[in-house]
């Protein structure tokens, strides 16, 4: 069962999406819940469907006090690395909020300070609070809706199915057309990979 509160109201749950992936954006979400929300579907976006995200989405979007969503996308991410791409996604997002929360609940263990806001690193919190959970839909289904999109560019990546993580039939597609604008260029795209040529 997940928490409502850490300490208490105007906490902000904030989590990204597609850190692993080779190819697309980091998106991160933040969301502040109002004290009478309730959903006995919400979850960890990992543990859901996608039709059960996508139902979702509309709810938090429907029902949340506040939220906010940021991509960074891979030439940023190139530029100052995959961990703080993650955490200046979150700190964007939480940006978009219209009110400055009480408390950040950050899914993970790493984060630095956003302006004067104290805030709390919960490892799996997507799992435990529902602000973190919430955050973790939306992440999940902005960056999918956005490779989507990508996938009409680049069929043969099929990024429709592999949202640009490193499946085998992703990195087959890239040991054959190789890398397009959108790979993150400083990712390892194949296991055998010593240097990249770009």
């Amino acid at each position: 069962m997940l928490k409502k509160y850490y300490s208490g109201g105007n906490e902000a749950g904030t989590d990204e999406a597609g850190r692993g992936c080779l190819a697309g954006p980091v998106t991160a979400a933040a969301v502040i819940l109002p004290e009478k929300f309730q959903n006995n579907i919400l979850n960890d976006s990992k543990q859901l469907s996608e039709h059960k995200r996508n139902l979702l989405r509309s709810i938090i979007e429907e029902n949340a006090t506040h939220f906010g969503v940021c991509h960074i996308f891979e030439k940023e991410i190139d530029k100052i690395n995959i961990l703080n791409a993650s955490i200046l996604a979150m700190q964007k997002s939480l940006d978009k909020l219209e009110n400055k929360p009480n408390l950040i609940l950050v899914d993970g263990n790493r984060f630095k300070p956003y302006y004067n806001v104290p805030y709390k690193c919960i490892v799996k919190g997507d799992s435990k609070y529902m602000s973190i959970a919430a955050a973790s839909v939306l992440a999940k289904t902005y960056r999918d809706e956005y490779m989507l999109k990508l996938h009409e560019e680049f069929p043969m990546y099929n990024w429709v199915k592999n949202k640009g993580y490193p499946t085998k039939e992703h990195r087959e597609a890239i040991r054959k057309y190789g890398l397009t604008k959108y790979h993150r260029k400083s990712f390892k795209q194949l296991p055998e990979q010593l240097t990249l040529e770009i």
